[in-house]
């Protein structure tokens, strides 16, 4: 099980090295340099990110992408959303049919106790807090 997945991963590199840089606009060819990133993840990515409204993309010869959001705006959590759907460790999921014992399940319960801990440690991480050298 994996808390974050490849997708998560590199759009949290990519987004804090934006931010720490000086520079307004990146091209994926200068990132997928910088950052070892394979092209085509990282264009997926930016589509999402783009899409989502986390970047802003420009076309032209100067063109390039740049964040949209300040960077103590973009949370950890939402990307995760986005990449990898609502945080759930387990579904309790029965041949597509929900579990007779979901209301009585003790691991439901724990689990979901679980769930509500990560989710609480996790929103209020920001790409500005996990820059280094802030």
């Amino acid at each position: 099980m994996k808390l974050i997945t490849r997708d998560t991963d590199y759009a949290i590199r990519t987004l804090c090295y934006i931010a720490k840089q000086k520079q307004k606009r990146f091209s994926v060819t200068e990132l997928v340099k910088v950052l070892k990133i394979p092209r085509p993840f990282l264009r997926k990515i930016f589509q999402r990110l783009h899409k989502e409204g986390i970047l802003e993309a420009c076309k032209g010869k100067n063109g390039g992408f740049s964040l949209s959001l300040p960077a103590e705006k973009i949370f950890i959590l939402d990307l995760m959303k986005i990449f990898q759907g609502e945080f759930f460790l387990n579904e309790c999921l029965l041949k597509k049919k929900t579990c007779p014992n979901i209301y009585t399940c003790t691991l439901k319960k724990k689990i979901s106790d679980i769930e509500k801990y990560l989710v609480a440690q996790l929103k209020p991480i920001s790409i500005a807090s996990l820059q280094i050298g802030r």
